[in-house]
């Protein structure tokens, strides 16, 4: 069932009936083949960047689509309601745009942007590595400027990567001096000499794109391609991840609607006992809980990005958004399991994929662990 949606303007309306449309036509048609296969939906992210859908967030001026981040998010969430692991890809393809458009000279913005922000180049966001996911501060993988004024070279294991040996460009991070102020961000060519990638991860969800480590092995980026100044790249990268977890939330928010829309279709045509499923009250209450928890999720991450568009602080609430909205869709997606009972536990029905893919929700984009952190360190006043 399609949601209901408080749109700000009439343009946000048109682009929300555009997304079903797309989503529709070329997602839902294709989730199921690809993700049982583990297969990569080639040419797919063209078509929804020629749609405008891959840039929304961003000025038209650059190719962007101007609109407000309430909007955005609500896009995504239809794409993930149709097709989770497309909508994450799309939110990490916006995350890897932010570093260059928020810290970018104009004349790199000039330069890269467009192609970006209009889908022929798609992004990767290379941050973590084996030993460092939530902890960013530990990274080891080296970026050594060179004598001759060539560019930087780069050394060292990354890992976590969504779209990796797939995407066009990455958002790199890596250190360039010790300290935690010694790490710079690069916008890396996906192809690149002395770049790698391992096999894709055995995922228990999300499968039809592809999450996989990238070695460096001295692999040079020319000096140009630093964004912002040296040691610079942790803030650049927290500016960053504020607004990928809004994206994961609204993710989360649209395969926990996808959930209650299934079950509550499969409730309103089984029957037992002569009755409706969704007649007997122990089940209309499980269905009736499920609904008023997605329209919090919901209600959640829509209130963050507000006082985003507001230009208000709204780390705290990003936190807040994702813990909420990764928590509901794993919470969710398992009581649809439950409510198409034997049923929802075979692959004859998409409940079973839902509820394998909530599950990474809690965790990327920094656990929801470390947004209780993110919390509390938001509520506790400094010392006098």
């Amino acid at each position: 069932m399609d949601v209901d949606r408080l749109l700000p303007t009439p343009e946000a309306a048109d682009l929300i009936a555009l997304t079903r449309e797309i989503a529709d036509n070329e997602l839902s048609p294709r989730v199921d083949a690809h993700e049982a296969a583990e297969t990569y939906p080639e040419g797919l992210f063209a078509t929804l960047g020629r749609a405008g859908l891959l840039g929304l967030a961003y000025p038209e001026e650059y190719g962007g689509g101007g609109q407000p981040y309430e909007v955005y998010l609500q896009v995504l969430e239809e794409l993930a309601a149709r097709w989770a692991a497309v909508a994450v890809a799309t939110s990490v393809h916006t995350l890897a745009c932010h570093p260059l458009y928020a810290f970018g000279t104009q004349e790199q913005k000039e330069r890269w942007l467009p192609s970006m922000l209009e889908g022929r180049l798609v992004g990767g966001y290379s941050l973590s590595e084996p030993q460092a996911g939530s902890d960013a501060a530990a990274l080891a993988c080296k970026a050594e400027r060179q004598e001759d004024g060539s560019g930087y070279r780069i050394t060292g294991n990354k890992a976590w990567i969504t779209h990796g040996g797939k995407a066009g460009f990455y958002a790199l991070f890596a250190r360039t001096a010790p300290g935690s102020h010694g790490v710079s961000c690069f916008l890396a060519p996906g192809e690149t000499e002395g770049l790698s990638f391992g096999a894709p991860e055995r995922k228990m969800g999300l499968q039809a794109v592809p999450t996989t480590s990238a070695h460096w092995d001295g692999a040079l980026i020319e000096e140009d391609r630093l964004i912002g100044k040296e040691g610079q790249g942790l803030q650049i990268a927290f500016s960053a991840l504020d607004n990928g977890r809004l994206g994961i939330a609204a993710c989360a928010t649209g395969l926990a609607q996808a959930a209650l829309s299934a079950a509550v279709d499969y409730a309103n045509e089984r029957t037992t006992f002569g009755r409706r499923i969704i007649d007997h009250q122990g089940l209309g209450f499980l269905l009736a809980d499920m609904a008023a928890a997605v329209d919090a999720a919901r209600a959640t991450y829509l209130d963050a990005a507000r006082r985003r568009d507001l230009g208000r602080p709204f780390s705290r609430q990003a936190s807040a958004a994702k813990l909420i909205a990764t928590d509901t869709a794993m919470k969710v997606t398992t009581d649809a399991v439950q409510v198409l009972g034997g049923y929802g536990y075979t692959r004859d029905f998409p409940v079973e994929r839902y509820m394998r893919e909530a599950k990474i929700m809690q965790i990327f984009e920094g656990t929801n662990q470390i947004q209780r952190l993110v919390i509390s360190r938001g509520l506790a006043k400094p010392e006098k």
